[in-house]
């Protein structure tokens, strides 16, 4: 599956075309190289996204045929990290 859908499909990102436009930029690596939306992710890969503030890195559990209902999509991917890299609010 390419990596801008697995990110729809897995709903990481909302939209495929957002998905699109972060892999086009370098916002995502796989593996810890810069990949581009059409890159094939299989089961075992390890992305990184860098959605801003945030950097999320996620292992690919599983690679679908196709969507998959709303309650499943996050056992598609597992959580390895999960960094705020912005001001942070105290009272």
């Amino acid at each position: 599956m390419r990596l801008d859908k697995f990110l729809k499909v897995s709903r990481l990102i909302k939209r495929r075309t957002v998905a699109n436009e972060l892999s086009s930029g370098g916002g995502v690596t796989v593996n810890g190289k810069v990949a581009k939306p059409s890159t094939e992710i299989n089961v075992g890969d390890e992305l990184t996204l860098d959605l801003g503030r945030r950097v999320l890195t996620v292992r690919v559990e599983c690679v679908p045929e196709k969507a998959v209902p709303a309650q499943s999509a996050a056992s598609l991917y597992t959580v390895i990290a999960d960094a705020y890299n912005g001001p942070h609010l105290t009272e």
